[in-house]
Formats: structure tokens, C-alpha cells, sequence
């Protein structure tokens, strides 16, 4: 698919408004003479997840965040497809203590081999040492409705340590191609300090299967 500059266009002034209105919350003034807040100073993240498909292409899939109190902005690459980027914006939002929820709405503008307008999320919920975490997207295709795809990564981990955690993966997606709609495998990850490195295995069991390799770090 070629890239539609209408498309593009529309998806920019789309992720615009979404980014000032959300913005507009982020940037409130504080009353005078009081501390900055913590929640106002950004906080970054990077990641690149390799991905080893059977029969299917090799690729490497980065994205890069960054986070301001409510303000959440995001920029991935080959996620949606290859040769495909996306820019997000969206709103961070969380409730609880103990048992902790974390939403961010999210809405993207896609371009390069697909061109289209997606609406999306990214949530968790934890409780004590365990943890579900899934994130999804939409995308309305600007040139070919058929195009039309719903993505989705979920996992559910355990953290018997603090430097280590172990669970179940699964997901749907159309980056690339295998025998199975909805995938579903197992990871086990590491972290120290402020870089985590996790390996998933998707598919076992039901085909040939496919090896993920992530490795993130915040600053």
C-alpha cells in the first residue's frame, strides 16, 4: 500500500487536537509558591523487541515513550507493519493501592505501508507479585476498509523475585504471518535497575514457533 498524504493529514490533526486538549491538563500551573511536582517531570522510555518468525521475515521493532504527569506520547516502528510508523498521544490515568489499575486511552495516526487513524489503549492491573498487562489498537485504514485490523498484546506474569518474573503471552497481529489468528506462548524476564530484558516463545506446541527477544530501559 502507498501512503496517502489525505490520510497522513488527517491523522496528524487528529493526533493534534488530542495532544493539546491532553496537554492542556498536563501543563495546569501550580499555585504559586509550591513545588514542583514529581508527576511533572518527564520520564522516558526506549525499547527494541527482535522478532525470529519461522518462514516469515526477521525484524526489529522499536518504540520510544515519553511521560509527563497525564501526558502520555509515543512513537513506535514496525508494529502495525513493515515499514509502517505510528505516533500516539494520549492520557495516563490510575486508581488504587493494593490492587493497582492503570489505563492509558491512546489515539494514533499510522503511515507508511498502511495509512489509517487508530484509536487504542494500554492497561495493567496488579496485585501483589502478580501482574495483567494488555494493549490494543484499532486501525481504521484511510484508503481500504478491508484493511481494517484490531492488534492486541496481552501478558499475565508472576514476580517471585523482584528481579525476575515468568508468565503467559498472547496476541494478535498481521506484522507478520503464521498459521494461528491469536498467538499464545510463555516469557520469562529480567530486569536490573532501570533495563528489563524479556524472552517470549509464541506458538509452541501448535507450530513452528516464534522467538521474541525485548530488551527496554527508562531515563
Amino acid at each position: 500500500m502507498n501512503k496517502t498524504p489525505q490520510g497522513l493529514m488527517t491523522a496528524a490533526l487528529a493526533m493534534s487536537i488530542l495532544a493539546g486538549h491532553v496537554m492542556g491538563q498536563a501543563a495546569d500551573p501550580a499555585p504559586a509558591g509550591a513545588p514542583e511536582k514529581s508527576s511533572r517531570k518527564w520520564a522516558f522510555s526506549a525499547s527494541a523487541w527482535g522478532y525470529f518468525v519461522p518462514d516469515d521475515r526477521k525484524y526489529v521493532q522499536p518504540s520510544f515513550a515519553a511521560d509527563r504527569g497525564r501526558l502520555h506520547l509515543e512513537a513506535r516502528y514496525n508494529y502495525e507493519g513493515a515499514e509502517t510508523g505510528s505516533l500516539w498521544a494520549g492520557c495516563n490515568l490510575s486508581a488504587g493501592e493494593k490492587l493497582v489499575f492503570e489505563l492509558t486511552p491512546i489515539l494514533g495516526g499510522v503511515f507508511g505501508n498502511q495509512a489509517g487513524i487508530a484509536p487504542g489503549y494500554k492497561m495493567s492491573l496488579g496485585y501483589w507479585k502478580v501482574e495483567l498487562y494488555s494493549e490494543g489498537e484499532y486501525i481504521f485504514d484511510l484508503k481500504d476498509r478491508s484493511e481494517n485490523f484490531f492488534f492486541n498484546w496481552s501478558e499475565l506474569s508472576l514476580s517471585p523475585v523482584d528481579w525476575m518474573r515468568v508468565g503467559l503471552a498472547g496476541q494478535r497481529t498481521r506484522a507478520y504471518k503464521t498459521n494461528l489468528d491469536i498467538q499464545r506462548g510463555f516469557l520469562v524476564g529480567f530486569n536490573h535497575k532501570k533495563i528489563d530484558f524479556t524472552a517470549y516463545v509464541l506458538n509452541a506446541g501448535w507450530t513452528d514457533p516464534t522467538v521474541i527477544l525485548a530488551v527496554g530501559v527508562e531515563f
